[in-house]
């Protein structure tokens, strides 16, 4: 599992997740990379391509390199790991510069890509000249392409979005527990979702929050916005942009009452809150559903469920790109463009539920039996493949993650966890920004 998840709205790594999620800690396993990439086996005549990735992407965890080089016997693969992106991208950005050392194939975290586009894409192959582009949702193929048709990287996994909950502490509070007639007072606005909060805490059974945190309401805002951190001309536009604005505001609706456990997501008392039954409901990517089994355990089987999210949004996903300084670049481009295939990636999801972004993959998705049942038998494929379909394109800009970074880590928790109020915590998120952004 991974210790540092691919956690693209936050400093460190985006996702932290159990065995069974996309963005899954690696926590169990070490990392691997010692810099030998685009070496050969000695003496054996096989290719080694070396895949550089963060976490556990569930490519060896699937049995998929097995079952390339029994496919190519001429091949071998070594996976080098390295568990925190935060590590991983500035590593790989020296090793690209450098000309030397990168891996055959590397990934790509969705909150890095926009600066891969921008400003490295020469050091990757045209990936475009080798694939059938219409295999990916439109959304995450553009933004691994280049203003000049360039595909630098091509789409592993999505993050779409749906709300789970506890359906035990919903009908304590007295709210509807059908998944279907939740997604419609919902639907349309995540502040819809927020006011159903304020129900939830006239009768909240002991001790029970309705939201895990504030920080999780404007991420999942803001991850459906068509505009956040960046415009279309790539001009940052965080302090004007109607998507920041109405995630903030939902964020600090929450933040403001008494809705929220005030928990940061991935930290151990989350995880504890989840074991103990302590919030109601989360904005939940389809990678967290892993995550939930995981530290729910037992006591959570048959009483969490999912409900559409008000408006789709995506949390998350990765690429894969090949570096031009690899040696072996015609079998690197074979290697990625089949683990990014769709039966591939549905091999993934089977095994760790990392939703695929190529949508046919999503007729032939089978999350596991015992997945299904913890989650009240709700129907996971239809309700993420639904959500993925209909997410905008968002511009994304190179300052993307620290920005989000500092207005939920900075701004949201002074107002959450410190008591300051909502001016002051922009004031404290404005200040960090200017200062990552030089100005």
């Amino acid at each position: 599992m991974r210790t540092s998840i691919r956690r693209s709205r936050g400093t460190v790594a985006l996702m932290a997740a159990a065995a069974l999620t996309t963005g899954l800690l690696a926590g169990c396993s070490k990392d691997s990379d010692d810099g030998s990439s685009n070496a050969d086996d000695g003496g054996n005549g096989k290719i080694t391509l070396t895949v550089g990735t963060f976490g556990v992407f569930g490519y060896k965890q699937a049995g998929l390199y097995d079952e390339y080089t029994k496919l190519h016997p001429d091949i071998s693969i070594k996976e080098n790991v390295t568990t925190r992106t935060d590590v991983y991208w500035p590593k790989v950005l020296t090793r690209l510069q450098a000309g030397a050392g990168a891996d055959d194939i590397q990934a790509i975290e969705v909150g890095n890509i926009t600066e891969a586009v921008d400003t490295q894409a020469n050091k990757f192959v045209d990936l475009g000249k080798d694939v059938d582009k219409s295999q990916w949702l439109d959304w995450k193929l553009a933004q691994a392409t280049t203003k000049d048709g360039k595909l630098i990287g091509l789409g592993t996994d999505t993050g779409p979005m749906a709300v789970c909950y506890r359906k035990d502490l919903f009908a304590k509070a007295g709210l509807p527990t059908d998944r279907t007639k939740l997604a419609e007072l919902w639907k349309g606005d995540w502040s819809k979702y927020v006011d159903l909060g304020k129900q939830y805490m006239k009768k909240a059974p002991k001790g029970t929050k309705y939201v895990d945190s504030a920080a999780s309401v404007y991420n999942a805002a803001l991850g459906g916005a068509s505009v956040r951190n960046y415009d279309k001309d790539g001009k940052v536009v965080w302090d004007k942009s109607p998507g920041v604005k109405a995630a903030w505001d939902a964020a600090m609706t929450v933040a403001t009452s008494d809705m929220s456990a005030k928990l940061k997501q991935f930290d151990p008392t989350w995880d504890n809150g989840f074991a103990n039954g302590t919030f109601a409901s989360l904005a939940c990517p389809a990678w967290m559903i892993g995550y939930i089994q995981e530290k729910s355990g037992d006591s959570g089987k048959g009483k969490w469920d999912v409900a559409a999210a008000p408006a789709a949004s995506n949390w998350g996903g990765s690429f894969l790109g090949v570096p031009t300084s690899g040696k072996h670049q015609k079998e690197a481009v074979a290697l990625a463009k089949w683990l990014t295939a769709p039966a591939q990636q549905a091999k993934v999801f089977a095994k760790q539920a990392s939703f695929p972004s190529t949508p046919a993959a999503y007729a032939g998705l089978k999350p596991a039996p015992a997945t299904v049942a913890y989650f009240s038998d709700a129907p996971l494929t239809q309700i993420f493949s639904d959500a993925a379909k209909t997410i905008p394109a968002q511009p994304l800009g190179p300052k993307d993650k620290p920005i989000d970074a500092a207005i939920s880590d900075i701004g949201i928790l002074q107002v959450e966890q410190k008591g300051k109020s909502p001016a002051e915590g922009w004031k404290a998120a404005s200040a960090e920004i200017k200062d990552v952004l030089g100005q």
